[in-house]
């Protein structure tokens, strides 16, 4: 179980952009962490009004992004458009190539997580997908996942079978119970949370865990929503 603390992590700033990397990123390289699991990218933005990332290119990434405040307008070379916020899952696979840009046409900033999985195959046909989903339950709930566990229950479907992300928002004091896994990486995404043998967990720290074994999370009294990445390669 390894604990990082938000403050621990890479920044990049701008006058439009804020970006905590949770691995290496971008000029942040550390040899020791380039990725957990499937996991390559976990990135914490936030992005100014009227700013955004300009059109780009990816290829051979499953792109889950997921946002916590205001809204992400999202434009590819497919010809797909969507417009992403809270309680609204996206996935974008890259494939064989894909350009998109990520803009913020609202009237304040918009804070979401972007996060990138090396997909089970390479050369896939590039594809977007979006879907909202319900997170009244307290509960995990699958948000963008391959696992055979989850096929009937997840909002969006990534193209790696052995990886998916599950998203809990919490009221004050509850509680889940994290799945057995060779990898979980669990992440505070808003409030304050009590790990069972980690502690108390801040906004934006994350905790890295192999070989789990059902430990329970407790929200703290302002609520959390957390972020779980749960892979078994």
């Amino acid at each position: 179980m390894e604990i990082h603390r938000a403050d621990a992590r890479f920044r990049t700033a701008s006058e439009w952009l804020e970006s905590r990397h949770s691995f290496s990123f971008g000029a942040h390289y550390d040899p020791a962490n380039v990725g957990f699991g499937f996991l390559l990218a976990h990135n914490d933005e936030t992005v100014a009004p009227g700013s955004g990332f300009g059109t780009h290119p990816h290829q051979d990434l499953e792109i889950v992004t997921w946002v916590l405040r205001g809204s992400l307008a999202h434009r590819d070379s497919q010809g797909n458009n969507g417009v992403v916020y809270p309680g609204l899952a996206q996935r974008m696979t890259a494939g064989s190539g894909i350009q998109h840009s990520e803009w913020n046409d609202g009237p304040g900033p918009v804070h979401y997580v972007q996060m990138w999985v090396r997909p089970d195959r390479l050369d896939l046909p590039p594809s977007y997908e979006q879907a909202e989903l319900d997170l009244s339950t307290g509960e995990l709930v699958p948000v963008a996942s391959g696992l055979a566990k989850h096929t009937s229950s997840t909002a969006i479907r990534i193209n790696q079978p052995a990886a998916g992300m599950s998203v809990a928002r919490l009221s004050p004091g509850g509680t889940v119970e994290l799945p057995t896994a060779p990898y979980l990486h669990l992440f505070v995404a808003t409030g304050t949370a009590m790990l069972e043998d980690a502690g108390d967990l801040g906004t934006a720290d994350a905790v890295r865990l192999t070989n789990s074994d059902g430990e329970r999370v407790t929200a703290g009294p302002a609520g959390a929503e957390l972020l779980l990445w749960e892979m078994h390669a």
